[in-house]
């Protein structure tokens, strides 16, 4: 007989898990996270979380949050959806988070835009460099072709299987599932408009988000629909996220595009906000 074999006996062993550190799992409270980055109060934490290699996961984020996303292995690849909380169908746009700025390569600075000309996001740091919103996600039949599985409790769930159940769990339904960006995997377009990968920059590579809306984003860690390697082997990702209100004072980008798009995005939360405090006079970065 096991561990398990009775009700009591089950509980008694579900309660011993009870402080057990998993590698992969997400550290509540935040603020006791091990992780915790330098010059950062434990107490601004609000979200500490270690996704494993074809895992997927979702936080809704404040405002002037500050979100840091860290490739542990080399092997990871963060595909990312951000909806706003407060009104979810105003959603990241990929085609004109490229189009607007007129850059087609995510970096510092780099505005991440909402189909509606407001930011939901800006890169504010980048030790990377390697990132695509080219591609989208990796698919289930992709998967099937080149796994052999693609579904979500497979070993080779693709992207899109484990967003759409993400997606799920945050009250969004398929339709709203839309092409994502992804960290740590970069695409190059090459003279003849094909694409090739450029892979990833190695471990400990981070990418830093600044919030402008609060949001609700999606993560998922499957392998790039342009990973070269024939086995579905991708590395884990800690999201790591801490209040930063102060940093929406900053400058990230003087282009006259970037700065329409704050415009736009500070218009709309004042008219919602008209008594919360708004950013001071802005700062270069």
């Amino acid at each position: 007989m096991g561990a398990t074999d009775t009700t009591k006996s089950a509980r008694s062993h579900a309660r011993a898990q009870a402080g057990q550190v998993a590698e992969a799992m997400p550290m509540i409270p935040a603020s006791e996270s091990p992780w915790t980055p330098d010059g950062v109060e434990p107490r601004s934490m609000t979200w500490a979380e270690t996704v494993p290699g074809g895992g997927y996961t979702a936080k809704v984020l404040a405002r002037g949050t500050r979100l840091r996303l860290v490739d542990l292995t080399g092997r990871g690849c963060a595909s990312v959806l951000l909806y706003r909380a407060d009104a979810p169908w105003e959603r990241l746009n990929a085609a004109d988070t490229l189009k607007v700025p007129w850059q087609a390569y995510l970096g510092l600075g780099h505005p991440l835009l909402s189909d509606q000309g407001r930011l939901l996001a800006t890169v504010v740091a980048d030790s990377s460099g390697r990132h695509d919103a080219f591609c989208g996600v990796s698919t289930l039949a992709g998967n099937k072709a080149k796994y052999g599985a693609g579904e979500a409790w497979s070993a080779s769930p693709a992207g899109r299987e484990l967003l759409l159940v993400a997606a799920a769990k945050q009250g969004l339904e398929p339709r709203d599932v839309a092409p994502c960006v992804s960290f740590f995997h970069g695409v190059a377009v090459e003279e003849d408009g094909s694409l090739r990968s450029t892979g990833t920059a190695g471990p400990g590579a981070c990418v830093d988000l600044l919030l402008h809306l609060p949001v609700i984003v999606l993560l998922a860690t499957a392998a790039h629909p342009l990973d070269p390697s024939p086995e579905h082997r991708p590395g884990p990702v800690r999201a790591l996220a801490w209040d930063a209100w102060e940093e929406l004072n900053t400058a990230w980008n003087e282009e006259p595009e970037y700065l329409r798009a704050v415009e736009n995005t500070e218009d709309a939360w004042t008219a919602a906000h008209p008594r919360e405090p708004r950013p001071t006079e802005r700062t270069r970065a």
